[in-house]
C-alpha cells in the first residue's frame, strides 16, 4: 500500500479546488450533506478500479446522496446497541427530575440520580470500546457497499471479519494512519482555532476543511485496501 499517496492525491487533480470547494459547500447543508459520504464511496470505487484521478466530479448528486444516506442508516443500525444502552442511565437521570417536585418522592429521586450517575460512569468504558470496534469494522462495511452497491452488503458480518483477517497488516496500517490523521487534524485545528478565534468563521472553516481532508485520506486508504483484498487468491467467507 502507498500510504503517502492518500495524503497528496487530492491535489494532483487539476480541478481539485472546484471539486473540493463544492464538497465543502454541500457539507454545510443539512440532509444534503449525506452526498459527501456518497462522494467518499465513489472515491473508494475509483481507487479500486485503478483510476489515476480518484476525485469524482459532482454529477449524479442524487446517487451520491442515496449512497451516503444508506451508509448512514447502516452506521445507525450498528450503533443501536450503544444507543439503547444509553437509554437506561438517561432514564435514571430524567425520572428524578420529574419526581423532584414531590417532597414524598425526594429520597427516591436522590437514589435514582445517584444510580444514574454510577451507570453513566460504568457504561462510559463500554461505549468507548464499542465505538472503537465500530471504527474498525465500518471501513469494511463501506468497502462492501462500494463494491456491491446494496444495503444488505453492509451486514455481511462473517465477510467483514474475513476481509480484515486476510490482510490484517495492511488493514490496521490503513486504520492506524487514518486514526492518527483524524487525531492530528483535530489537534492542529483546535490549536489554530484557538489562536485565530477572533477572526469570524475561521474556526468553523478550519474544522470543515479538516473533516473533509480526513475523509479524503480515509477514502483513498481503504480504496487501496479494497484493491488488495480483491487481489487476494483466498476466497472470502460468505455470510
Amino acid at each position: 500500500m502507498n500510504l503517502g499517496k492518500a495524503f497528496k492525491y487530492p491535489f494532483e487533480d487539476k480541478e481539485w479546488a472546484s471539486k473540493l470547494g463544492l464538497a465543502a459547500l454541500i457539507l454545510i447543508v443539512p440532509i444534503l450533506n449525506f452526498a459527501v459520504a456518497g462522494y467518499s464511496i465513489e472515491i473508494i470505487r475509483r481507487v479500486m478500479k485503478g483510476d489515476s484521478q480518484p476525485l469524482p466530479s459532482w454529477d449524479e448528486l442524487g446517487k451520491k446522496f442515496l449512497d451516503g444516506l444508506l451508509l448512514f442508516l447502516a452506521n445507525l443500525i450498528y450503533s443501536l446497541p450503544m444507543l439503547l444502552l444509553l437509554c437506561l442511565p438517561l432514564a435514571l437521570i430524567l425520572v428524578p427530575a420529574i419526581l423532584s417536585g414531590n417532597s414524598n418522592s425526594q429520597d427516591l429521586a436522590n437514589a435514582l440520580t445517584t444510580a444514574g450517575g454510577i451507570s453513566v460512569a460504568c457504561l462510559s468504558c463500554l461505549f468507548i470500546l464499542y465505538g472503537l470496534a465500530i471504527s474498525v469494522i465500518f471501513p469494511c462495511v463501506t468497502i462492501l457497499y462500494a463494491r456491491e452497491g446494496t444495503f444488505s452488503a453492509c451486514f455481511r458480518i462473517r465477510e467483514i471479519f474475513a476481509m480484515i483477517g486476510k490482510n490484517a497488516g495492511s488493514f490496521f496500517a490503513a486504520w492506524g494512519v487514518y486514526l492518527g490523521t483524524s487525531i492530528g487534524a483535530s489537534i492542529v485545528t483546535g490549536i489554530l482555532g484557538g489562536v485565530l478565534f477572533w477572526l469570524p468563521f475561521i474556526p468553523a472553516i478550519l474544522g470543515l476543511a479538516s473533516g473533509l481532508y480526513t475523509l479524503l485520506v480515509y477514502s483513498h486508504l481503504f480504496g487501496q485496501f479494497a484493491t488488495l483484498e480483491l487481489a487476494s487468491d483466498k476466497p472470502l467467507a460468505t455470510a
